[in-house]
């Protein structure tokens, strides 16, 4: 592979699976995923990490796996953060410049955006993500884009996106014993809302609902911006837990049950369809209703579309939202879901698969809805380099700082200069170096003697 590629690893922290994966960039912008791996994941429960060590175990057997598959050895990777203690808040900042009649440039819309990091909150909590929503120049509002103009005064109106910090530092501390960093946290409505929604419907107004096992993320767009995000603290597990209580049954086979079996709508199930499910422990087995199976699962889903239409009320842009809703996450594929988000909502629904920037034969594997947050993590991951232009950390690259840097091109000027290209023909600078660690070497073993 060329060295100069550039790869972004990531890793999705689920309530019922954790996912590595690891992608690059074609010459088209597509994004090729290079290898995917998946676990389940005992250690979370509702996008919090719980239990530590069953946590590392799980990100190392599929970290293991995704590098033996892409033949690429990552050591910095991109991670999601849900979990119910995710709020945001809306906030306004600005910067006075030294001159009127510069331009403005990105560095100043940087510089704005970072000084919304020390903005007062609670103790206990820290900031994710600083998103500017539009900017003004000097009382010119609606401003989408300001690098350029002239102005002397710049401000914006900031969504900001808080999390607990115990959270925050429980992955850390998942992925640092797994002998990784992490390179950024992101929010996972944010990466799914990448990996499914289309610009169109960013611009006309959408809301994504991804549907995970322990909750279920919320985020609403309108006129290409992001208005509201919000994590609801339950998802398709709670639904797993209704049919075990409700039919009296395993957990195993409640879920079986779901999947195989159920429906979003029970006015629409079979009445006189039932399956059979083994007993406890060699007891009677039970058969349960494709109906009463299908009322379970539609009260609960109605309490979860309760919960969005909230969120969307909350935003302030539910009467605006012209796209619909979009379904993702492993949860929209429950048959006849669309067809009660519709009924309830009374919305244009689709389900979001995240094709919308794949390329490459793994489409197929990959194109499912609970890998949405995964493939948004590697776009954002690429999006992160763009902005902060660092290099990725894997196999051979990996970033130096100023000084390191400074030194570097010392012994390299040193090395070209002992070991010209004239005289050994065009060597590549790692031969030189080899040559010249082999001479060092070959002068001390002389003075030993």
């Amino acid at each position: 592979m060329n060295n100069n590629e550039q790869y972004v690893a990531a890793i999705d922290i689920g309530t019922t699976k954790i996912v590595s994966i690891v992608g690059k960039k074609n010459p088209n912008g597509k994004i090729e995923i290079l290898g995917l791996s998946k676990a389940p994941s005992n250690g979370v429960k509702r996008g919090v990490v719980l239990n530590i060590e069953e946590t590392v175990s799980a990100i190392e057997r599929t970290v293991a796996d995704v590098q033996q598959r892409s033949g690429i050895v990552f050591n910095d990777v991109f991670v999601g953060i849900a979990g119910q203690h995710i709020k945001s808040m809306k906030s306004r900042g600005y910067i006075n410049r030294d001159s009127v009649d510069d331009e403005i440039t990105k560095d100043d819309v940087f510089n704005l955006t970072q000084d919304m990091h020390k903005i007062p909150i609670e103790i206990g909590e820290e900031i994710i993500h600083v998103i500017p929503q539009n900017f003004i120049v000097d009382n010119e509002t609606g401003v989408k884009n300001p690098i350029g103009m002239c102005g002397k005064r710049l401000e914006a109106n900031f969504h900001i996106v808080i999390g607990q910090v115990a959270s925050a530092k429980n992955i850390e501390k998942c992925i640092r014993k797994s002998g990784l960093n992490v390179k950024d946290l992101i929010l996972e409505p944010l990466a799914s809302s990448d990996a499914v929604l289309t610009d169109d419907e960013k611009e006309a107004g959408v809301v994504l609902v991804d549907i995970g096992g322990g909750t279920t993320d919320v985020a609403v767009y309108y006129d290409n911006i992001i208005r509201h995000t919000a994590v609801i603290p339950f998802g398709g597990n709670v639904v797993t837990k209704d049919i075990k209580e409700g039919c009296s049954i395993l957990q195993r086979y409640a879920e079986q049950l779901k999947v195989q079996y159920g429906s979003a709508l029970g006015d629409i199930a079979p009445e006189d369809k039932v399956v059979s499910v083994p007993g406890i422990s060699g007891r009677d087995p039970k058969e349960i209703s494709f109906k009463s199976l299908a009322y379970i699962i539609q009260s609960r889903m109605e309490e979860i579309i309760d919960a969005v239409n909230f969120e969307m009320q909350a935003s302030g842009y539910a009467d605006k939202i012209s796209a619909g809703i979009v379904i993702t996450g492993g949860g929209a594929m429950l048959k006849h879901l669309p067809q009660l988000v519709k009924f309830k909502t009374a919305m244009d629904v689709r389900i979001g698969l995240p094709n919308e920037h794949l390329a490459g034969n793994s489409r197929d594997e990959i194109n499912q809805p609970m890998f949405a947050t995964s493939v948004g993590l590697i776009l954002r991951g690429f999006d992160y380099l763009e902005t902060y232009k660092s290099n990725f950390n894997a196999g051979e690259k990996s970033e130096m700082s100023a000084d390191e840097e400074e030194l570097f091109e010392k012994v390299k000027r040193g090395i070209d200069e002992e070991i010209p290209d004239n005289a050994e023909g065009k060597l590549s600078w790692a031969e030189k170096f080899k040559k010249s660690l082999s001479k060092m070497f070959e002068t001390e073993d002389q003075d030993i003697s």
